[in-house]
């Protein structure tokens, strides 16, 4: 997915985000390239340019904490940033395990076909939906498959109207599938998914090489669905217990909101769905 490690790749992009007012340096003429050279990160972090450079070539694969700690605040990372960084210095051993894969567990599948007036889904790392609700299925009606969130975004013509805030989105899910990638750079679903968008798109090509990280927790999105219309929306996600690679999403409506009533009509669009072939084959 791109030249060298991946710790040296986030080093490197991280690095040519910054110029030297960022961080307090003089700036003498033109520069041939973008960002602080490597030994100006290297005398912040009070390393030798030697061992930095090591770094971002990838010859120096177990930095110290210490070390790390220093390049993070160098480089101005926040707490999610540098947590991603000394994630992508762990060996495979010692990354968490994943023993339910893509299996979602009947409970948590039980547990979401009772929150009937809640859109709920469960993804994957690499923003694979791995199952969901009806009314969840429903809300993404729209697009061609809902199977990847990523994909629904960057590659299927119904996202750029379904996400009304389509660059913030944007943003958002790249630097979550960077978080995703952090957990794993091995793996090779993520890979193959990055490998599809960045073919099929140069917003989302764009948006990888920043290397900026951000996983989902809580937030608002603002979506336009074809059949009821604009709907905004509260979501949270949570780390499944037993299957630490999982989240499960879920979105809510402010009670006796327009967005509210929206997902009754979908709700309620569902169900006959599902009545209609059951009573044409009775």
């Amino acid at each position: 997915m791109s030249k060298g490690t991946p710790l040296g790749a986030f080093l490197r992009a991280r690095r040519e985000a910054l110029t030297p007012r960022d961080v307090g340096l003089p700036e003498y003429g033109r520069r041939r390239v973008p960002g602080l050279r490597r030994e100006e990160v290297a005398l912040r972090a009070g390393v030798s340019s030697d061992y930095y450079v090591r770094l971002e070539q990838g010859r120096e694969n177990s930095p110290s904490p210490q070390v790390l700690e220093a390049v993070a605040q160098a480089l101005k990372l926040d707490a999610e940033s540098t947590a991603h960084l000394n994630r992508l210095c762990l060996t495979p051993s010692q990354r968490p395990r994943d023993p339910r894969g893509a299996d979602v567990s009947p409970q948590l599948l039980r547990l979401m076909d009772g929150w009937e007036h809640q859109p709920a889904f469960v993804l994957g790392p690499a923003f694979d939906v791995l199952a969901g609700n009806s009314l969840a299925a429903a809300l993404h009606s729209g697009f061609d498959a809902f199977d990847n969130l990523a994909r629904n975004l960057f590659v299927d013509p119904a996202g750029r109207d379904f996400y009304q805030e389509w660059d913030r989105a944007a943003h958002s899910c790249v630097a979550g599938l960077r978080a995703a990638y952090g957990h794993d750079p091995e793996s090779a679903r993520i890979a193959e998914v990055v490998e599809e968008l960045t073919a099929g798109s140069e917003e989302f090509a764009g948006l990888w090489r920043l290397h900026d990280v951000r996983g989902k927790s809580q937030d608002v999105k603002h979506l336009r669905h074809p059949d009821v219309g604009d709907l905004h929306i509260g979501f949270a996600a949570f780390t499944v217990n037993g299957a630490p690679h999982q989240q499960l999403v879920v979105y809510q409506a402010e009670p006796a909101s327009p967005t509210a009533a929206a997902f009754e009509k979908l709700r309620s669009s569902a169900t006959a769905s599902k009545k209609a072939p059951a009573q044409a084959n009775s």
